[in-house]
């Protein structure tokens, strides 16, 4: 493609060293940059990607799009206003608006989205759909595995990888996307079909300052279905959690609803839920459906009717919705169980903002035949104001709370637990700085008919100490203490 395709869906640029060159790729990390490359200058949180430029053309660039003029560059330039936003259109472009062939389904939230993009994985895999996936965990395309660095990756990445998508086969796309992908704008182009919203609770408030912020980041993605009547478009939104209200002020396509409290499009009713799994009548537009499915706790039943929703409205037969819930066993490191025999029960899970660990312990309680016990912390870097809210939670419904080190990154840990446990009255709690110490230590103590839930990192396979990443993966070290235990 040349240079001058690319730049004809920008409305307004300027052009420094004129010229017309083959592109043959796109990027925004000088690291990738090959011959034949289009590099953009990002400017980042901790580096700007207009000081990497000239490098990227000593690697092979042969253009590059900037905000500011580069001085001593001999290739064409071109200046934008508003790069990310430019980057967004021209990768579009590039990637041939690969979505446009894609049905694609975008789920936000504070909670769930995993979960939901998982179990609808699985209802679009028994429908006989070939599916891709993007999200915290990793990025799937068919049965083929690739590492993400961000839940919702840059709007360069994500084109890329839809338009792999598209060449491999796919013709459904599950997507978790962010609060921060959609402030900033990496999901611009993506032509989604069906939109979802889980919950919202406290988090990342670091980042959007007010929940009212953090509620509008969201409701980027349901704005963004676009503004005409269309058969194609819906939104689905919890409608038991109050900011639905708000959010269904911001769409114009078809709204569908789902809840259990609250009078709803899809339902959950007469639930039941042990240790062994839930169950539950599914009521969805004049059908009803009895659901046994393995996962547990009342959290898992909204993550189901959400996953249920975007199935039913995408044409998957109430029967295969059926047959999928019940079939999944679960995903990595959400209330996921870790057995070596012992005759106590130690669950990991995700669990890293105050009502998700709400969620767990809550669930936890309505089937512990012995005490609960849990390791939690707090990450480094991030929003202070949700610490004592998490310490709160976990000393209100664990018998035992032991608070440690959660990716503390360039914090003190130390000063991470003391804003945890500063101001608690419950004195059901110790503090242990190292992660595996707290670990083993929750281990060693834990009886019969015990629960111990590991709470924080779930599926993360490290822990972030200062500028270095650890291996740590919870699950592993649990079973080592249960085994070394025996």
């Amino acid at each position: 493609m040349k240079l001058q395709q690319l730049t004809d869906v920008l409305r307004t640029y300027e052009i420094k060293n004129e010229g017309n060159p083959d592109i043959l790729q796109i990027e925004m990390d000088s690291r990738e940059v090959q011959e034949g490359t289009l590099f953009f200058c990002i400017p980042g949180y901790t580096v700007d990607g207009h000081d990497y430029a000239h490098q990227a053309v000593k690697s092979g660039a042969v253009a590059v799009v900037a905000e500011r003029v580069l001085p001593q560059l001999d290739v064409p330039t071109i200046i934008v206003r508003d790069i990310k936003r430019a980057m967004a259109r021209m990768a579009n472009l590039f990637y041939q608006d690969p979505t446009s062939s894609l049905h694609l389904i975008g789920v936000t939230g504070t909670n769930g989205k995993t979960t939901v993009t998982h179990i609808l994985e699985q209802m679009m895999r028994d429908a006989k759909k070939k599916t891709g996936l993007i999200g915290t965990m990793y990025t799937k395309i068919g049965d083929q595995q690739l590492n993400t660095q961000n839940t919702t990756p840059e709007s360069i990445t994500l084109q890329k990888r839809f338009k792999e998508m598209v060449d491999a086969g796919v013709d459904t796309a599950l997507m978790e996307v962010s609060s921060h992908a959609l402030h900033l704008g990496r999901v611009r182009g993506c032509d989604f079909n069906v939109a979802v919203f889980t919950n919202l609770t406290p988090d990342h408030l670091n980042y959007h300052e007010t929940m009212e912020a953090y509620m509008y980041a969201k409701g980027l993605l349901f704005a963004q279905l676009g503004n005409r009547y269309s058969n194609d478009k819906v939104a689905i939104f919890n409608c038991d959690d109050q900011a639905t209200n708000e959010l269904l002020n911001m769409t114009t396509v078809d709204a569908i609803t789902y809840g259990i409290k609250n009078h709803a499009d899809v339902m959950a009713k007469d639930i039941q839920i042990s240790s062994k799994g839930t169950t539950f009548m599914l009521s969805a537009f004049q059908e009803e459906i009895e659901i046994n499915m393995k996962l547990i706790g009342m959290f898992s039943v909204y993550n189901a009717l959400a996953a249920a929703s975007a199935a039913l409205v995408s044409g998957i037969p109430l029967e295969t919705v059926k047959e999928s819930l019940e079939s999944v066993q679960g995903v990595a490191g959400r209330f996921e169980p870790v057995d070596a025999g012992q005759d106590y029960t130690v669950i990991v899970d995700y669990a890293h903002t105050s009502d998700s660990l709400e969620n767990v312990l809550t669930t936890v309680k309505e089937f512990a035949k012995g005490n609960i016990s849990v390791v939690v912390g707090c990450g480094g870097d991030r929003d202070r104001t949700k610490r004592p809210v998490m310490a709160e939670i976990a000393t209100k419904y664990a018998d035992h709370a032991i608070f440690t080190s959660d990716n503390p990154r360039s914090e003190d840990p130390k000063q991470i637990l003391d804003d945890m446990v500063t101001g608690l009255a419950a004195r059901n709690f110790s503090v242990c700085l190292d992660r595996k110490d707290a670990i083993y230590q929750a281990v060693n103590q834990a009886q019969k008919n015990d629960i111990l839930v590991i709470a924080g990192k779930g599926h993360e396979t490290y822990q972030i100490i200062g500028s270095k990443t650890i291996h740590f993966d919870d699950r592993e070290v649990a079973k080592q203490a249960i085994e070394e235990r025996v």
